[in-house]
C-alpha cells in the first residue's frame, strides 16, 4: 500500500506539473499573440509615418505634380466606380471611396469584391495607401490634366518616377497607377466625379 500511495502521489505531482506546464504554454500564447499584434500595429504605424515623410518631401514642380495627381485621382475614381459595378445593391451605401475602404473591414462582401478589383487592376494594399496618401497630400492644390495635356508635357512619367520617388512603396503605387491608366483600363474621370474626389478618400493620418 506504501508503494501505490507513492506511485499515486507521484502521479499526481505530474498531472499538476502537466497542468501547469499547460497553463504556462497558453499564457505564453497569449503574450506571444499580443506582442505580434502589437508589432504589426507598430509597424503599420511606422510604415505610414514613413510614407507621409516621402510624399511630403517630393521636390517636384507643379505641373509634374498636376500629372501624377491626374494618374492617381484616375485609377482611385475608376476603383469606386468598378467596386459600385460589382456590387449595384450597395451603390447608395458606398457613395464614396471611403466608405468602401471603412466598410470592407467588417464587410466581407465588399471585402470580396474590393479584392478582386484590387487585382483586376494589379494593385496592392500598399498600393492604395500610397497613392490615398499622395491625394491626400496634394489634393487641394493639384488640378486634372488630360491625357493629352500630360504627354505634351513628359514624355516619360515612369523615368521620371523612378529618378524622383526614392521611397520604394510610394515608387511602386505610383508606378502601378501609371501602368493601369497607360494600359487604357481606366477612364477619365467626369467632372461629376472628380468634383467629389475629396470625399472619396479618408484620412490616413490617424
Amino acid at each position: 500500500m506504501g508503494l501505490l500511495s507513492w506511485e499515486d502521489e507521484v502521479d499526481n505531482k505530474l498531472q499538476a506539473l502537466e497542468t501547469k506546464f499547460e497553463e504556462l504554454d497558453l499564457a505564453k500564447d497569449n503574450l506571444t499573440e499580443k506582442f505580434e499584434y502589437h508589432s504589426k500595429t507598430l509597424a503599420s504605424q511606422a510604415a505610414q509615418d514613413e510614407m507621409w515623410t516621402a510624399v511630403l518631401a517630393l521636390k517636384f514642380t507643379s505641373m509634374e505634380l498636376n500629372i501624377l495627381y491626374s494618374y492617381v485621382v484616375e485609377v482611385l475614381v475608376c476603383l469606386h466606380t468598378r467596386v459600385l459595378e460589382k456590387l449595384p445593391d450597395l451603390v447608395r451605401g458606398l457613395p464614396t471611396l471611403a466608405s468602401v475602404l471603412r466598410r470592407k473591414v467588417k464587410n466581407k462582401n465588399i471585402r470580396v469584391v474590393w479584392e478582386s478589383v484590387l487585382e483586376e487592376f494589379g494593385l496592392q494594399d500598399g498600393d492604395i495607401t500610397a497613392l490615398c496618401t499622395f491625394f491626400i497630400a496634394y489634393g487641394n492644390k493639384a488640378e486634372h490634366y488630360p491625357a493629352k495635356v500630360r504627354q505634351m508635357y513628359i514624355k516619360d512619367v515612369t523615368r521620371m518616377i523612378t529618378n524622383m520617388v526614392k521611397n520604394q512603396a510610394l515608387q511602386d503605387g505610383l508606378l502601378r497607377a501609371i501602368q493601369v491608366v497607360e494600359k487604357g483600363k481606366v477612364v477619365m474621370a467626369s467632372k461629376e466625379h472628380k468634383s467629389s474626389l475629396k470625399e472619396l478618400i479618408p484620412s490616413l493620418k490617424n
